[in-house]
């Protein structure tokens, strides 16, 4: 192949600065390129960055980028697992992924399990109230007990404390060398023996018996030549439906910062009766905050790029941050307006969605059922939306503390977690939502700081900020001192 105008030098390597600047890195790379087309190297393998729509439909044609290979073991070892769907291509991708989109495929079978999050988000709350708390370990365990009771994993209260404990782990530490590292392989060992215990007690029962729950099917779900696969494996794919659902407190901490800066949208979700604006409310929150700040494939063969020569097994990046803040794509992106994601405003005529999803990329893109494209989106926006109308409906306060997001930390959120203290109004405990497990095989370029002093911050008296109070916090934006660029 020709060498490319743009190749990285073999001294050219930028891990330490992904490493120090997280989700700063690739936007601020970007910016001083002509056509958004980055070339660096990454643990010493040639690598090439790209963005934008026509890049999101490059990167998700398995007949440019595969998986297999891409994903290095500081990953594997503690965000997927070893031999996970995510490090799949071809045929192996597409059938082991049906086994488990089919829990996602029955639109009242994800509607049953933001059920059980608003049943166990009111029983914490219940149990909290008058007591402080910190709403990103609180949400964890909420999500933890309610993602077990859907897929029908039986764990004890101790065990399913455990079990959020450990999934935060292993997404906190996934992307950073040192102890937040070492504590998540700790984490997903320890729990991927925990679910293979299970897995092999479900297989001791004839599969005739199986109830159909999702863990009996990530027992007993068979590979493309028919096979079962090993009981680890299992254990591995069982968690890839347990762990991101936990994972969502991060989203939860995003949405209690979000009412917080902007308590307007508190009384939108109250009046909120079809759930149309809470489903655009964690849409956006999904959006403006940081979570994933790319994904990463390898060439499958010789490539060509916008007339540049990509090799094959070249590294290649999608920027999922900076395209959730591309002006081009999204209008005032850098400012937090659910709206934009509201179908009754947007959509087109017979299109229950807003046009904007196309371009939402918070967990990567692609078709979700052929492709690489997380399954698992539609669990995050309902459980997500169901903790965000819950927030807007409670009474609590919000004591003085540090709600710094900072960008150089992956994955990030407020420093403090958000700590609040449930009121004497918090929602009362319901009764449980049938236990019935469902079946199934599943800076952007800168970031600007403001200073919040004391006083009440929502509209209706039922969100308090300590009167002492003076929290900065850091947003996505442009304007930051240390970052340069345009004002929120």
């Amino acid at each position: 192949m020709t060498p490319s105008k743009y190749s990285a030098a073999r001294w050219n390597d930028d891990t330490l600065g992904l490493l120090a600047h997280g989700y700063a890195w690739l936007p601020n790379r970007m910016r001083g390129t002509i056509d958004g087309t980055v070339r660096t190297r990454l643990l010493g393998r040639p690598t090439i960055a790209l963005r934008g729509p026509e890049a999101v439909a490059f990167f998700y044609d398995e007949k440019h980028i595969v998986r297999a290979g891409a994903l290095p073991d500081p990953v594997l070892g503690t965000l997927f697992g070893h031999g996970a769907v995510h490090t799949l291509d071809g045929d192996r991708h597409r059938i082991r992924k049906a086994v488990f989109a089919t829990l996602l495929k029955d639109g009242s079978g994800v509607a049953a399990l933001g059920g059980h999050v608003s049943w166990r988000w009111r029983e914490a709350m219940t149990r909290r109230r008058g007591d402080s708390l910190v709403l990103f370990d609180e949400a964890a365990g909420v999500l933890a007990r309610a993602v077990c009771d859907w897929t029908g994993v039986p764990l004890s209260d101790a065990a399913v404390a455990g079990l959020a404990r450990d999934c935060t782990a292993m997404v906190d530490g996934f992307a950073t060398p040192g102890p937040r590292h070492l504590r998540a392989r700790r984490a997903r060992r320890r729990q991927e023996g925990a679910m293979a215990s299970l897995i092999t007690e479900i297989r001791r029962a004839p599969e005739a018996e199986a109830k159909q729950t999702a863990l009996e099917t990530a027992a007993w779900h068979r590979e493309a030549g028919g096979n079962l696969p090993d009981v680890r494996t299992a254990a591995v794919e069982l968690l890839n439906i347990i762990r991101p659902t936990v994972a969502i407190a991060w989203f939860a901490a995003f949405a209690a910062h979000a009412l917080h800066r902007w308590p307007h949208h508190r009384d939108l979700l109250r009046s909120d009766r079809d759930g149309t604006y809470a489903t655009a409310f964690a849409h956006e929150v999904r959006r403006f905050y940081p979570f994933a700040p790319f994904v990463a494939g390898l060439a499958a063969q010789d490539l060509t790029w916008r007339g540049e020569d990509v090799a094959k097994d070249t590294l290649v990046l999608l920027d999922l941050y900076g395209q959730n803040h591309d002006a081009s794509l999204f209008e005032h992106p850098y400012r937090f307006a659910p709206d934009r994601f509201d179908p009754q405003r947007f959509a087109a005529p017979g299109s229950p969605d807003s046009p904007m999803l196309v371009h939402l990329v918070p967990q990567g893109g692609g078709d979700r059922d052929r492709g690489h494209r997380s399954p698992g989106e539609e669990i995050t926006v309902t459980a997500l939306a169901t903790i965000a109308g819950e927030l807007a409906r409670m009474e609590y306060d919000v004591p003085a503390q540090d709600l710094t997001i900072p960008l150089s930390r992956v994955p990030t959120r407020p420093r403090s977690g958000f700590e609040l203290r449930p009121g004497p109004d918090a929602p009362r405990k319901q009764p449980a939502p049938d236990r019935e497990p469902h079946a199934g095989p599943d800076p952007i370029e800168a970031t600007p700081a403001s200073i919040l002093k004391g006083g009440d911050s929502d509209r209706t008296g039922t969100v308090h900020q300590g009167p002492k109070a003076k929290i900065q916090e850091i947003l996505p934006g442009r304007g930051h001192p240390h970052h340069g660029g345009e004002g929120a």
